[in-house]
């Protein structure tokens, strides 16, 4: 089962606390973004890809592919514990 691909996120600039709802790629990575409030201009914090990642309340679409899902993630804890059993 493919995870569903959030392709909105929620903005806040840091510097005005402005949020705006703004969409995401799925395809790439947004490494500029003016705020419409305050006009500062956002780039991404040093170790995000991009502007949604250091900003939004989702992750972009590529970081977001790479994330196992939930379901994934309760199959890898299940089978560490085993191992350690």
């Amino acid at each position: 089962m493919e995870k569903e691909i959030i392709t909105t996120a929620n903005v806040t600039c840091p510097s005005c606390e402005h949020v705006q709802t703004a969409e995401m790629p799925i395809d790439a990575c947004q490494h500029f973004f003016i705020c419409q409030k305050c006009e500062e201009n956002l780039n991404p914090k040093d170790g995000d890809c991009c502007i949604f990642c250091s900003y939004g309340d989702s992750k972009c679409p590529p970081r977001q592919r790479e994330l196992p899902s939930n379901e994934q993630q309760q199959q890898n804890a299940q089978e560490s514990a085993d191992e350690n059993d």
